[in-house]
């Protein structure tokens, strides 16, 4: 089978679109034949229906989610202990309630960090799937 290469920023335009989200309500797969994208919602009507192969081993990969890659609490946590000293235990005080992204990003408001928090969040985001790729045997391009 041969695979195609698939431009990064579509591979990341299906990774927002299944992160934007809880898991498991907003799916997207790569078909490792075409690079073609498919997307598939349980809270929006997409206009494209999954293809009937889907479930075809090693056609498709599914697109993981953010919390897969560790792009979640744990990277907030991980800024906290690179970048907020003193303030690792706050955080994951804030991170056992709920709105706790909210509570987090007030936090960093307050302190002048939130640019610093977007430009490391960019940055890990687009590392993270880069290393999904490599992982999983995805050619990238761009």
């Amino acid at each position: 089978m041969t695979r195609m290469a698939v431009k990064f920023d579509e591979l990341l335009d299906a990774f927002d679109f299944v992160s934007d989200g809880q898991p498991f309500e907003h799916d997207a797969y790569l078909c490792l034949e075409t690079g073609v994208i498919h997307y598939h919602s349980d809270l929006v009507d997409l206009e494209e229906a999954l293809p009937d192969d889907i479930d075809t081993p090693g056609k498709y990969i599914a697109i993981p989610h953010k919390n897969d890659l560790d792009l979640g609490k744990r990277l907030a946590l991980r800024f906290a202990d690179d970048l907020l000293p003193g303030s690792l235990d706050d955080v994951y005080d804030i991170f056992r309630h709920k709105g706790a992204y909210g509570r987090f990003k007030s936090l960093l408001e307050n302190r002048g960090m939130l640019q610093q928090w977007y430009e490391f969040e960019e940055k890990s985001r687009k590392e993270a799937l880069r290393q999904w790729c490599e992982e999983s045997g995805i050619e990238i391009h761009g």
